[in-house]
C-alpha cells in the first residue's frame, strides 16, 4: 500500500468509518494492570461504538482472556510488555491460547515485583520468543517521554536497527502521547515502510476509540491482523485533551505506587545514561574542533 493517506490526525468519524471498514482500537487497558474501567464496561463501550478492541493490559492477560469470551465482539488477543531495559512492546496474538501459553511459558517464569514492573528479560530476547508464535509485533509510541518508546538512549543505533528489523512495525499515533512525538511515530512509520497501528492507549472507557488502525478486509480477527501485516491497514485518530491527559496520567501514577523502587532504579539509570552519552558528545565535539584549529594552524604556518 502507498504511504499516502495511510496515517491521518483527525478526530475518527467512527461512524462513518465502521459502516465500511473493519476498525479496532488496538491499545486500551484495563483495571487488570493500570486501567480503571471493568471488562464488563470496555466490552459495552465497543458495542456501542460497533468496533473492535486490543486489550493490551502491561504484563498481564486476564483482560484480553476475559473479553475474549465476549463473542458478539471483535476482540485481538494482546499485551503490552516492558522489558528490562523498561522499553514497551505490543504482541497481539491470533488465538487466545496461543496468549496462554506464550504468558505462561515466556513471561511468568521473568516476572518483576508487580504488574507494573519491568520483566527479567532484555527487548531482544522477548521479541524473539515472541516470534515463536503466530503474532504481530509493534512497538508503541517509539517516540515518547524518556525510556518506555524504543527510540531511547538505552539502545545503540546498531541495536534501534536491529530491532525494528525483528518486528512488523510500529505504533504511529497514540492519544497519550504528545503531538510532537506523534509525528516523529508517523514519519518513522512513513521512513520503516512496516506495518503501522494506532490506539488510544486508554485508560478509562471515554478514551476507546480516540485513535483506530482500519482496514478494508473481513470483521474477523485473522483478516484484520493479516490486513495490518501486510500493510494494508491505516491509522486515523488524535491526542486526547491536557486536562484528561493529566486525569490520565494522574490514575497511572496512582497504579504505580507498588512498582516505585522499579520506576526510581530505572529513571536514575536512564539519567546516567543520557548525561553520559551528552557528555562523551561534547568531548567529541572538543576534540574535533580541537583537531581543527590545530590542522588550520599547521596550514596558516606551511604558507
Amino acid at each position: 500500500m502507498n504511504n499516502i493517506n495511510r496515517i491521518q490526525f483527525e478526530k475518527p468519524d467512527i461512524a462513518d468509518l465502521q459502516s465500511r471498514y473493519t476498525v479496532v482500537d488496538m491499545h486500551f487497558h484495563s483495571n487488570h494492570s493500570d486501567g480503571i474501567g471493568s471488562i464488563k464496561k470496555i466490552a459495552r463501550q465497543a458495542r456501542t461504538l460497533n468496533i473492535g478492541v486490543a486489550l493490551t493490559d502491561h504484563n498481564a492477560i486476564k483482560g484480553a482472556v476475559e473479553i475474549n469470551r465476549y463473542k458478539d465482539l471483535l476482540t485481538i488477543p494482546g499485551i503490552e510488555l516492558t522489558s528490562s531495559e523498561g522499553t514497551h512492546l505490543l504482541v497481539y496474538f491470533y488465538d487466545i491460547k496461543s496468549l496462554k501459553r506464550f504468558y505462561k511459558n515466556d513471561v511468568l517464569p521473568f516476572f518483576g515485583n508487580d504488574v507494573m514492573s519491568s520483566i527479567q528479560l532484555h527487548m531482544e530476547e522477548i521479541v524473539r520468543r515472541a516470534r515463536n508464535y503466530k503474532t504481530v509485533i509493534i512497538f508503541p509510541h517509539p517516540y515518547c517521554a524518556a525510556y518506555t518508546g524504543i527510540c531511547n538512549y538505552n539502545f545503540s543505533p546498531e541495536q534501534t536497527r536491529r530491532l525494528f528489523n525483528m518486528v512488523d512495525g510500529v505504533e504511529v499515533i497514540n492519544s497519550e502521547n504528545v503531538k510532537k512525538w506523534n509525528l516523529q511515530s508517523a514519519v518513522l512509520g512513513f521512513n520503516l515502510n512496516k506495518a503501522i497501528t494506532g490506539g488510544s492507549d486508554g485508560h478509562s472507557i471515554y478514551q476507546m476509540g480516540r485513535v483506530v488502525t482500519y482496514a478494508d478486509c473481513k470483521k474477523t480477527r485473522k483478516a484484520f491482523l493479516d490486513a495490518v501485516k501486510k500493510k494494508n491497514a491505516k491509522v486515523i485518530g488524535k491526542e486526547i485533551h491536557l486536562l484528561r491527559k493529566m486525569k490520565s496520567n494522574g490514575l497511572k501514577l496512582r497504579s504505580n505506587i507498588r512498582n516505585y523502587p522499579d520506576l526510581l532504579e530505572k529513571n536514575l539509570k536512564y539519567s546516567y545514561t543520557v548525561l553520559n552519552l551528552k557528555s562523551k558528545h561534547l568531548k567529541d565535539n572538543f576534540k574535533r574542533e580541537f583537531n581543527d584549529r590545530i590542522k588550520k594552524g599547521l596550514k596558516s604556518q606551511a604558507s
